[in-house]
């Protein structure tokens, strides 16, 4: 069954049919993850000093194992390479990425009000039709090997 990716026209996935590579890879310049303390079980390991507490009401990328910067940051620019980005754009930056790590777990990266960097959360069971997009989306993009 296909999901619809729901209401808010700012959570909207770029048709794969109207990726501008051109346009990825100029992104893939300028912008960059940082992440963010209230989404961090383990804030240190992010570099974020002193280490904060992550706020209750946040979702926690690294709730479920721990997602270091690195890993983070490679599959932030893997998910940028297959377009996996908003439609919806703040000064011509996507305002979400989307990505699938290899063990199914689903990530949204928010672009930062006023920056070119992103922090990130793993899309939890609340949003299980987004989820199924996202990684529809994520299959249907992979590239060939």
């Amino acid at each position: 069954m296909r999901y619809r990716q729901g209401n808010n026209p700012k959570r909207r996935i770029v048709p794969a049919d109207e990726i501008d590579r051109t346009y990825l890879e100029q992104l893939l310049g300028r912008i960059s993850y940082t992440g963010s303390p209230h989404h961090k079980c383990i804030p240190a390991d992010y570099g974020f000093h002193p280490p904060a507490s992550p706020r209750p009401d946040k979702s926690l990328c690294d709730a479920n194992g721990s997602v270091r910067i690195g890993e983070a940051t490679a599959l932030f620019r893997e998910a940028i390479d297959r377009g996996m980005i908003s439609s919806y754009r703040i000064d011509d930056c996507p305002k979400y990425v989307w990505a699938v790590d290899e063990n199914e777990r689903i990530f949204e990266a928010k672009l930062e009000k006023g920056r070119n960097t992103y922090h990130g959360y793993e899309l939890g069971d609340d949003e299980k039709a987004m989820r199924q997009v996202v990684i529809e989306e994520w299959d249907r993009r992979c590239p060939e090997t």
